[in-house]
């Protein structure tokens, strides 16, 4: 499968935006889809996560609470919405689809999108 996510941007602290990644094939909905965000200077940090069928959702602890994941299968497409941002949360923010069950484990997925850029000013 094949990612590209989008929706990224420059954003004052306690905005949102709504990250997007489009999936490429039709199993899209055989996949577990996580969210990562890659700040720099620190490794690639897991932010969310959904079962492939978007009944179970995962977050990271230092985003829990102003973070959404949800997907649509019938578009292939999973989203991260991200209310009430933070200039810590500047990073480049990546979707990710695993063939298997859930996993906070970057090296656990199988497919990598482009990234796309977030950046929150204070």
């Amino acid at each position: 499968v094949q990612l590209q996510a989008y929706g990224g941007g420059l954003v004052q602290a306690g905005g949102s935006l709504r990250l997007s990644c489009a999936a490429s094939g039709r199993t899209f909905s055989r996949y577990f889809m996580g969210w990562f965000c890659l700040a720099p200077g620190k490794e690639r940090e897991f932010v969310a996560g959904i079962s492939w069928s978007g009944t179970s959702t995962y977050y990271g602890g230092s985003v829990k609470g102003r973070l959404t994941i949800s997907r649509d299968n019938a578009k292939n497409t999973v989203y991260l919405q991200m209310n009430n941002l933070k200039p810590e949360d500047t990073a480049v923010y990546y979707c990710a689809a695993r063939e298997s069950f859930g996993s906070r484990g970057q090296f656990d997925y199988d497919y990598w999108g482009q990234g796309t850029q977030v950046t929150v000013s204070s």
